[in-house]
């Protein structure tokens, strides 16, 4: 038997992968945090399978039920939201069921950052402007950032940053990025992308708290800062190579080189 850890998606329904939709129809148990994974999810599972919410459940009585239906002979979807790469506490489920000796596969998901990006109808790599996202989040009560992660250190390489389970901390961002980013370096909150409540704010850096407060964003969201955000002003350097002159020269003299 194996447990399928599946990227539930960002939170509509229809942006779970396709592999994860099919493993959903064979798995005899589910487990899911009720509070981020739609339930129209769960009508893909198959009649009378145990559908467990682990919203308010620790760890080893969610390895437990694990346990139980794996000795029963049942696959099992454990479903998290966005993708288990990114901040999904796959890792200490995983060892404890490795310790056990049960088999787990991983499904990948759309994450929350992409949903975001799409939301806002943005590249989050714009030639000129940025190459690089930096995906992280800040320090809460129960959960520190490990050294050499904190924000102001991070913020010197001045990438786009895509910032999750931050938007209760508007202020200690725009205190670690103003010096990194200028005051008015464009940022751009989605709260509850691909849903039916998602809510899009823009605005300069040091008007984020604000904006948040206002309208009452303070979970599921994810803030991007950066230049990425504003391409139109920088209109003669944002131009790709790949829909370039000197891109098809190239492929009709060497096409094996024209992506070098």
């Amino acid at each position: 038997m194996t447990v399928y850890v599946i990227g539930a998606g960002p939170g509509a329904a229809d942006l779970i992968t396709l592999r994860g939709a099919e493993i959903l129809t064979r798995c005899r148990t589910c487990l899911y945090a009720g509070s981020l994974v739609p339930a129209e999810l769960l009508e893909r599972c198959p009649d009378g399978a145990t559908l467990i919410d682990t919203a308010r459940m620790p760890l080893g009585e969610i390895v437990d039920h694990i346990v139980a239906a794996d000795a029963a002979g049942h696959d099992v979807a454990r479903l998290h939201s966005g993708d288990p790469s990114l901040y999904s506490a796959m890792t200490e489920q995983r060892r404890e069921l490795a310790a056990r000796g049960i088999r787990v596969e991983v499904v990948p998901g759309v994450p929350a950052f992409t949903a975001a990006a799409a939301a806002l109808g943005t590249e989050l790599t714009v030639p000129g402007v940025g190459q690089s996202l930096l995906i992280t989040r800040v320090s809460t009560l129960s959960t520190d950032m490990p050294d050499g992660e904190q924000l102001a250190r991070l913020a010197q390489t001045g990438v786009t940053m895509a910032l999750h389970l931050a938007a209760h901390r508007a202020q200690e961002i725009v205190d670690a990025l103003t010096s990194h980013y200028g005051p008015d370096c464009p940022t751009a909150t989605v709260a509850f992308a691909s849903r039916a409540n998602e809510q899009i704010l823009r605005c300069p850096l040091r008007e984020l708290p604000a904006a948040l407060a206002g309208a009452g964003v303070r979970r599921t969201a994810v803030i991007f800062v950066g230049r990425v955000l504003d391409p139109t002003a920088h209109p003669a350097i944002t131009d790709s190579y790949l829909y370039s002159q000197a891109r098809m020269r190239k492929l009709r003299t060497d096409p094996r080189g024209a992506d070098d």
